[in-house]
């Protein structure tokens, strides 16, 4: 691409970030802001959910069917309440969650949604034939007579004999108690609304019927799939049992959501003043590129129809910290280039092209696991990881090909096109890095030593004492109310002592100490918890208006948590194994696994020690440090694997040394963006978020450091033992006879 039609490339990207900011802040004619367009979680604009469990003892694909029908005849339950964008979702294999944005009353909304289905066949003069439980089955099939589809139904035995009694009066005639009904209807009502209203022809006494449309063309697909579907749940409902539920204020959500991107804005500054300091202009065409990966995140969100919660807020923050690794990876590679002797041009070329590997290698590991906390997460921890995959992709992009764009423009210009635009000196010495080489190899044993230590500490400490559960992994109720003023804890337990509460805690919320949280280990239902709440009302008089949320779990959903927890940990680490085989080899790929392992450990002996609490985000902390410890491993490992075919002549202890302290500074550069980027979340977010950017601010630590003193001498020990890496050829041990052995090339 020549110079001039660079250029044009570079203005026209600029005037797309401005004018795609305006809109994404302020909107433009019809087009609406971000703020408008996107789907705004439960947590954030308030209202209801329910998370149900189906008691039924099928298997295999008759639970699937059941759950589909479950779900069918719960989302026409809710979309008869009228509020906007109520949202149905089958997770697991027996549980339903119910969330309605905007209900207020959430023992009156999960009564309504919670109870069993109620399907009735009745005359057009509302008299009953039959209810659902005579409805053996019902499908869809092909209408002969109109074209497309039509819905089939078959009965029991006393439900045949029934409906061809009711098929024998409707051809008679009714007078129609409902509106737009036929005399000579048969009208199916569920839940009190007319699902179908078939009009009878003839007496039917087949144990079996067709439901057509009357038109040419017939039922489409999938009116014919809905309305089946909804009989079939009326006909086989099943019992629901709730397990998870909760109400919350909008307004609680609306100042967590303003608090989270103030946040987020200082994060992305801090970053942009971090990256121009330590890079110069590669650090400024770094700044261009995260303010379009932001534009990018956003509004592919607003495409998939993503909703937004605050957790998946802290997943874009998150993802904004890692996206400058892509660019610290580039530039570090562009900065050893220069220092090699090459020119700027030059080495902007070959430093894009070297490092391109190793950020697709980094990246895709943590995308593994990602995916592994999408598919086996809950429908908060689902929201985080969605975001997190979004924007790694968009970082992708951004930083190989926008900052690939600048760079490669200001390398072409005569005013930036020396080296101290880049970090280097004149006489090619770096102007940030380490003035001496660590020998990170020398002490491996001692560092092994201390790791070890750590986590036997932990676990010791887990085992005697116990982890310091949430109530979302004990079960039990937590209500947050803002009481008006403040009041001692030893008031409100006295107010609330007739209940016996067990394990109970009161923790206050808010600059003024006005909100308490009032945490149980009890597992209260709606009416309970309505009586604790009314009072509370009794004794400090505040409104309705100050219950902010309301929330209850099933020991259930703990056990649970800690089972996809592990199996998470597990899959995720097994397909992060085969990759790193596949581009690696299996030495890496062994090395690497245990370094997650150890990550995770020490990240559960952090929460023991510390007596943090484990909850729900706990489980989406540890795997984002899987995948975020993975990166930094793989950016040592690839320079490993590079340095074996360049540097024949150096033994593999002296490698592995000068691998890691060539990628040292990068990993430091990427761990501080990252954990300037959560710090703000830290002060000054709510509980939500909070519980998300403990564990990975953690977990940034121990990775960075466990993928420079750990895997990497731990992949040198393995290949010692084994006969050599692959990437070296043949090999042979040498070494003096007091000293430890090392492979070396044989010459």
């Amino acid at each position: 691409m020549n110079y001039s039609l660079k250029k044009v490339l570079a203005v026209l990207v600029v005037i797309a970030i401005i004018f795609g900011w305006y809109v994404t802040l302020f909107g433009i004619g019809s087009m609406q802001s971000i703020k408008d367009k996107l789907s705004l979680g439960l947590d954030i604009k308030g209202g209801v959910y329910v998370l149900f469990e189906a008691e039924t003892d099928e298997k295999g694909d008759d639970l699937t069917k059941l759950m589909e029908q479950t779900q069918a005849v719960l989302e026409n339950r809710v979309n008869q309440m009228g509020l906007a964008e109520p949202v149905v979702t089958i997770e697991g294999d027996k549980r339903v969650r119910v969330e309605l944005p905007g209900a207020e009353n959430a023992e009156e909304a999960i009564a309504a949604i919670g109870r069993v289905a109620q399907l009735q066949f009745t005359l057009a003069d509302g008299t009953l034939i039959l209810d659902g439980s005579m409805i053996k089955d019902a499908g869809i099939t092909t209408d002969n007579d109109h074209g497309g589809y039509a819905v089939s139904l078959q009965f029991t035995v006393e439900g045949s004999d029934l409906f061809a009694e009711g098929t024998r009066l409707a051809l008679s005639g009714r007078e129609p108690a409902f509106d737009d009904v036929s005399r000579n209807s048969i009208v199916i009502i569920l839940d009190g609304e007319i699902i179908s209203a078939p009009v009878v022809h003839e007496v039917i006494n087949s144990g079996s019927c067709v439901i057509t449309s009357g038109r040419v063309g017939g039922f489409p697909q999938d009116e014919a799939s809905q309305l089946s579907a909804l009989i079939r749940g009326g006909a086989l409902p099943a019992e629901l049992h709730e397990i998870n539920s909760g109400s919350q204020t909008a307004s609680i959500g609306e100042t967590a959501f303003e608090k989270s991107i103030v946040a987020g804005a200082i994060g992305l500054g801090l970053i942009f003043v971090i990256m121009i300091v330590a890079y110069s202009v590669m650090g400024v065409a770094a700044c261009i590129a995260l303010l379009l990966y932001v534009i990018i995140v956003l509004w592919v969100m607003v495409g998939l129809g993503a909703v937004l919660t605050l957790p998946g807020i802290a997943g874009i923050i998150l993802s904004i910290g890692m996206a400058v690794d892509a660019n610290v990876v580039i530039f570090s590679r562009i900065r050893e280039e220069i220092i090699n002797g090459k020119t700027v041009r030059v080495a902007v070329q070959s430093g894009f092209k070297r490092a391109l590997a190793t950020v697709l290698d980094s990246q895709i590991t943590t995308i593994i696991a990602a995916l592994v906390l999408y598919e086996i997460g809950t429908s908060t921890v689902k929201g985080f990881s969605l975001t997190l995959m979004i924007g790694i992709v968009a970082s992708l992009f951004t930083a190989v090909i926008v900052t690939n764009l600048y760079l490669s423009l200001i390398a072409d210009s005569k005013m930036f096109s020396k080296k101290k635009f880049y970090g280097v000196n004149d006489d090619n010495t770096p102007k940030f890095g380490l003035k001496k080489e660590i020998d990170f190899v020398k002490n491996k044993k001692i560092i092994y030593i201390i790791a070890c230590s750590i986590i036997i500490v932990g676990l010791l400490i887990s085992t005697i004492f116990g982890m310091n559960y949430g109530i979302d992994f004990t079960g039990g109720t937590k209500m947050q109310v803002d009481l008006g003023a403040y009041v001692d804890s030893a008031s409100i337990e006295k107010t609330i002592k007739s209940y016996d509460l067990n394990n109970l805690q009161i923790v206050y919320s808010g600059n003024d100490k006005h909100e308490v949280i009032i945490k149980t280990t009890d597992f209260l239902e709606n009416d309970q918890r309505a009586a604790v709440i009314d009072t509370l009302q009794e004794a400090y008089s505040f409104p309705d208006d100050n219950v902010l949320t309301s929330e209850q779990f099933s020991p259930s959903v703990g056990s649970e948590l800690q089972k996809n927890a592990v199996i998470a940990v597990l899959v995720a680490a097994i397909g992060m194994l085969i990759y790193i085989i596949i581009r690696f080899e299996w030495k890496f790929g062994i090395a690497a696994v245990v370094g997650v392992f150890h990550d995770v450990l020490m990240v559960i002996a952090f929460y023991a020690i510390f007596r943090v609490t484990v909850n729900n985000p706990f489980i989406a902390g540890i795997l984002t440090v899987v995948g975020y410890s993975i990166n930094d491993t793989i950016v040592i490992f690839d320079r490993i694997r590079e340095n074996l075919g360049l540097m024949k002549k150096k033994n593999t202890t002296e490698l592995v040394n000068k691998s890691i302290n060539q990628t040292i500074g990068r990993s430091i550069m990427t761990s501080v963006t990252t954990l300037v980027v959560m710090i703000p979340m830290l002060v000054m977010t709510g509980e939500a978020i909070r519980e998300f950017t403990v564990p990975l601010m953690a977990g940034v630590v121990v990775g960075c450091v466990s993928s420079v003193t750990i895997c990497a001498p731990l992949w040198l020990d393995i290949t010692n033992k084994t006969g050599g890496s692959k990437y070296r050829g043949a090999t042979k041990k040498s070494g003096k006879k007091a000293g430890k052995k090392e492979i070396e090339t044989e010459e």
